[in-house]
């Protein structure tokens, strides 16, 4: 299968290229002629490895040039990459573990891994039952023919849940449509830069600020993420000459903590034209902050694009590509049920009165565009109006076919070549705006934490048996939250288990503990009816249950 996301393997503008952030605060760069060359030389290596079209490569390597040239050098030699995140905040067996469960899904032909990540992906392919050791990137003496590719460009698996990770079939078709939506909404012009120091083994990271500019062969600036951590003003200072980058709504709040005017001085920020915010329910006042540090030095809040995806729809769903300030709104949280009207409290464009403005606030996410329909769906599948509460349900090219090898999600489906997204949202005054999660997870700093998870764990601190104790996200309007079910009377173990949570999830996750006796309702299948319940108990309807303070 030929693809416009390889093409610049054979014809690179050798012009252009990545600089990619260096540790002493500099930038090495490569031109797209170079990195051709070496992504086509790697895929020689891989094809003396035995590696062919259709066949899975998965990657375990930091954001580096191996890193680049390994991944198009997968492209090249016509198979699908699965990148999986180095080990961040995980120990190194649950890091272990949570790659393990991953290749036993992915089923690779080989691992990639770097010299400093070779013990772990040795350990993890260990468990997973794979043969042989991890594969050290090198590369061929000649450089290899761009190969005929199979279906699937990519295997994008969901972060979170260590025990059961869900591998989504990203294929060639959907990666380039989404990628010409993301472009076209951006308006990225031929010789638009990007800055981003997002991962890469998350979708927005990959797909928005590396594939996209790179199959267009447009000039990029790249930093690992604790770049962005230990130095937040070197990724703004890039847009001295950059036009586009996205984050979730925490970085724009970080840098706002952490960055001084000083820093910035004599930067003209005035050619910002896209900031994009997603990954994660946006609240106006993260991004007034951002905007109040940066106005002085030419940025305007009409840079700011709040947008909506998911892997499960390869990425982008809507984007408010408009040029104006962000609309935020403040629903009555007794009005959020499913197939009701949402009564909207306030509403207002994004400024001063943003400041503040947190919990209980969201801001809207664009109108879809005609290639990519957009839904609200009632509990019975059925269509809902403007302004009444429901399921998002995203149709189109860019919604993926499902998960790799027959794996399911509990709120997550694929039906009929629609997407059921999960999350919960509403239409206001044409704009999508997106509460959250339903059931399952949450998000947390950009990437899921399922329920699953967090009920194990629980359960372990507690002495509770796990049939014994349901975990709920709830989605609420600029604010995540769970509630914790527990078929106990007793409370003793509360406190124990608020502190679990609290170092799982932080402090800005509102969390309600539930006990009581005949609780927890579950389906003929045996699975618990998370959102039932939750709606139960915000109804009034729970009858035996004791909300403990």
């Amino acid at each position: 299968m030929a693809s416009a996301l390889r093409d610049w393997l054979d014809k690179p503008n050798t012009g252009r290229g990545v600089h990619l952030a260096a540790d002493d605060g500099g930038w090495d760069f490569r031109g797209y002629g170079e990195l051709a060359s070496a992504a086509r030389r790697t895929a020689g290596a891989l094809i003396e490895e035995g590696v062919r079209p259709g066949d899975v490569v998965c990657l375990i390597l930091p954001t580096d040039f191996t890193c680049i040239e390994t991944y198009f050098g997968v492209w090249a030699a016509g198979a699908t990459v699965c990148l999986i995140t180095p080990p961040l905040f995980q120990d190194g067996d649950d890091y272990v573990a949570h790659v393990a469960a991953i290749l036993r899904q992915a089923k690779p032909v080989l691992v990639a891994a770097s010299t400093d990540l070779a013990d772990y992906a040795g350990r993890a392919m260990a468990q997973a039952g794979l043969p042989g050791e991890p594969w050290l990137p090198r590369q061929a003496a000649a450089e290899a023919e761009v190969q005929p590719a199979g279906e699937l460009a990519l295997l994008q698996f969901t972060s979170g849940s260590s025990g059961a990770p869900r591998g989504v079939m990203v294929t060639w078709d959907n990666l380039e449509a989404n990628s010409e939506l993301i472009a076209r909404s951006a308006g990225f012009e031929d010789d638009d830069v990007v800055a981003s120091w997002l991962p890469l083994y998350h979708d927005m990271g990959l797909i928005g600020c590396f594939l996209t500019p790179i199959a267009r062969q447009g000039m990029l600036r790249l930093m690992r993420p604790d770049h962005f951590i230990r130095d937040p003003a070197r990724w703004i200072r890039c847009f001295a000459e950059a036009q586009h980058t996205a984050a979730p709504p925490f970085a724009y709040a970080y840098c706002a903590r952490r960055v001084k005017p000083e820093q910035l001085e004599g930067l003209d920020l005035s050619g910002w034209k896209m900031a994009l915010i997603g990954a994660e329910p946006i609240d106006p006042h993260s991004l007034e902050v951002f905007a109040e540090l940066l106005e002085p030095f030419g940025f305007s809040r009409t840079a700011f694009r709040p947008a909506y995806g998911m892997a499960e729809t390869t990425l982008l769903v809507t984007m408010d590509k408009e040029l104006r300030d962000p609309l935020a709104v403040r629903p009555d949280p007794e009005s959020l049920s499913f197939g009701t009207p949402v009564r909207i409290l306030e509403q207002h464009s994004l400024g001063r009165r943003s400041l503040g403005a947190k919990a209980g606030w969201i801001v809207g996410c664009g109108t879809p565009e005609e290639d990519v329909p957009v839904r609200i769906v009632d509990d019975e599948g059925r269509a809902m109006p403007e302004g009444v509460l429901g399921e998002i349900v995203v149709g189109g090219a860019s919604a993926c076919p499902g998960y790799f090898a027959g794996a399911e999600a509990k709120s997550t489906r694929f039906i009929d070549g629609e997407v059921y997204t999960g999350d919960a949202g509403f239409f206001h005054e044409g704009q999508l705006f997106v509460l959250g999660r339903m059931g399952d997870s949450i998000k947390v700093r950009g990437r899921s934490v399922y329920v699953e998870d967090l009920e194990s764990k629980i359960a372990e601190v507690s002495g509770l048996g796990k049939g014994r104790i349901v975990v709920v996200g709830v989605p609420g309007a600029g604010q995540k939250g769970l509630a914790l079910f527990a078929e106990t009377l007793d409370d003793a173990w509360v406190p124990e288990v608020r502190e679990t949570l609290r170092r799982r999830v932080g402090e800005d996750v509102e969390v309600t503990i539930v006990v009581g006796t005949g609780l927890i309702q579950r389906t003929s299948s045996g699975k618990p009816r998370r959102r039932y319940m939750w709606e139960r108990l915000k109804d009034g309807k729970m009858d035996g249950a004791r909300v403990v303070p």
